[in-house]
């Protein structure tokens, strides 16, 4: 019964914020998630490089067409620091690698459907929708929240200010 009233009391708090609250990473910095593979993905690891994370999930037509180009950011902006980060709205880790392999993605990813849905909240997508991609600087500013397929010309429109 409390843990309920504690649950309803942040997203309570989390509604009435409403961008101000969501304005900061540090959430996502103190996040740890489950790697496919079962072994922990620590994002405080991230803190301090120029960072793209990608809210996605499997069955999400929109995702699964951006990931191709999320892989061509990294493979083209990683040697002037860029990181891609996948956050799966998932729970079954067998499968996600399998999709993984399947699209052969270049960049960690984090599962977590309760965490991952609690986080996206916290960012700024109140309505949990997927996809959802935020773009943070060097500095943990937020440069951009894209709530829908995240292209190659979202990135350019911010990619001098995030890579600086």
């Amino acid at each position: 019964m409390i843990a309920r009233a504690a649950g309803l009391l942040l997203a309570l708090c989390l509604a009435c914020a409403g961008p101000a609250a969501a304005s900061g990473s540090d959430s996502l910095f103190g996040a740890t998630l489950t790697a496919p593979g079962g072994q922990p993905l620590a994002l405080a690891q991230y803190r301090g490089k120029p960072l793209l994370v990608n809210f996605w999930a499997r069955w999400c037509a929109p995702c699964r067409a951006e990931i191709p180009e999320l892989i061509e950011l990294r493979a083209a902006y990683g040697k002037r620091g860029l990181n891609v980060i996948g956050i799966g709205i998932e729970e079954d880790g067998e499968a996600v690698a399998d999709f993984l392999k399947a699209y052969e993605v270049n960049y960690p990813v984090g599962l977590g459907k309760e965490k991952g849905l609690w986080l996206m909240q916290a960012l700024g997508n109140s309505r949990s929708a997927l996809p959802f991609t935020l773009a943070i600087d060097r500095k943990g500013e937020i440069v951009m929240r894209k709530l829908g397929r995240f292209t190659k010309a979202d990135f350019e429109q911010i990619a001098d200010r995030l890579l600086q």
